[in-house]
C-alpha cells in the first residue's frame, strides 16, 4: 500500500503537468513530452524505498571501511637444504674412495714391509750386586734390517735401555744414522749401571739368577724414525722395539749366546 501511495505521489504532479501541456506552444510539446516520458520512466523503475536502501548501502560500506586484502600465503618455497647435503654427501664419498684408491695404489708401487730387529750378541761385565745396589756393563750386539725395496730410513734419535722384571737397570744412545733400502745395519750399545737402587724383590731374583750363570733381561729400543721415498720424507714416527727375554750370560761363563727376536711397534 506504501508502495502504491509512492506512486501516485509522484504521478499526480506529472498528471497535473499534462493537464498543463495546453499551456506549452505546439512548437516545444514534443521535446516537453519527452522529458515528462524519461522522468515517469525513472519514477516508475526506481521507487523513493530503492533510492534508501541504495543510499543505506553505501553508509554501511563507509562505515565498515575498506575491504580486507586476501590473505597472503604463508606457505614458504621449497628448501634446497635435502639437495646441498645429498650433494655434500656424494662429494665426500667420492673424495674418501679416492683417498682409498690412492693408498692402494701407493702400497702396489711401494709395498711397505716391516723392519726387522734381532739380538745377535750380548753379554755382562764386572757384575756386581751389594746392598740391593747394581754395577755392571751390558753389552749388545742389535740387528736392524730393512727389508724394503723403495723405502730408506732416517733414524734421528735411539735410545736403548736394560731392563729386569719392569725395573730399569742402564740405558744408552746410538748416534743418528740413515739406513738405505734393503741394508742391514748393526750397532752395539753398552749401557751401564752405576750404584743403581734395586727394590728388595728385583735384588733377590737378581742374585738368585747370577748364581746359575745366567741373567735373563728386556732390551728396548726407542728411535725416532722418517721414511724416504724417491724425493718424499714422512714426518717423524716413533719405533719401539721390544726383545725380551734376552738371556745374557756373565763374562766367565762359556755358554753361546742365543740370537733373540725382537717384536715391532710403530
Amino acid at each position: 500500500m506504501l508502495q502504491a501511495q509512492q506512486k501516485e505521489f509522484r504521478i499526480l504532479p506529472l498528471e497535473a503537468t499534462l493537464l498543463n501541456t495546453k499551456t506549452v506552444p505546439n512548437s516545444a510539446q514534443p521535446f516537453f513530452l519527452f522529458s515528462i516520458y524519461t522522468e515517469l520512466r525513472l519514477a516508475l523503475t526506481c521507487t523513493p524505498s530503492c533510492k534508501v536502501q541504495t543510499s543505506d548501502q553505501k553508509a554501511s560500506e563507509t562505515m565498515a571501511g575498506p575491504a580486507p586484502a586476501a590473505p597472503r600465503s604463508t606457505q614458504k618455497a621449497p628448501s634446497s637444504r635435502p639437495g646441498l647435503l645429498r650433494a655434500s654427501a656424494i662429494t665426500i664419498l667420492a673424495l674418501i674412495i679416492l683417498a682409498g684408491l690412492a693408498v692402494i695404489i701407493i702400497w702396489l708401487v711401494i709395498r711397505p714391509r716391516r723392519l726387522e730387529y734381532t739380538i745377535e750378541d750380548g753379554s755382562i761385565h764386572g757384575f756386581d750386586l751389594k746392598y740391593n745396589h747394581l754395577n755392571a756393563s751390558f753389552d749388545f750386539v742389535i740387528r736392524a734390517y730393512n727389508p724394503n725395496k723403495k723405502v730408506s730410513v732416517y733414524y734421528d734419535s735411539v735410545e736403548v735401555d736394560v731392563s729386569y722384571d719392569d725395573q730399569t737397570l742402564a740405558m744408552d744412545v746410538v748416534e743418528p744414522f740413515f739406513q738405505p733400502h734393503r741394508n742391514v745395519t748393526h750397532f752395539q750399545v753398552k749401557p751401564v749401571a752405576r750404584l743403581v737402587p734395586l727394590l728388595g724383590s728385583v735384588s733377590r731374583d737378581l742374585r738368585l739368577e747370577k748364581s746359575s750363570g745366567g741373567v735373563e733381561l728386556a732390551v728396548r729400543v726407542k728411535a725416532r724414525i722418517r721414511f724416504k721415498v724417491g724425493m718424499w720424507k714422512s714426518t717423524k714416527r716413533t719405533l719401539r722395539v721390544t726383545c725380551s727375554p734376552v738371556v745374557v750370560h756373565l763374562s766367565s761363563s762359556s755358554k753361546v749366546f742365543d740370537r733373540v727376536y725382537c717384536d715391532i711397534d710403530l
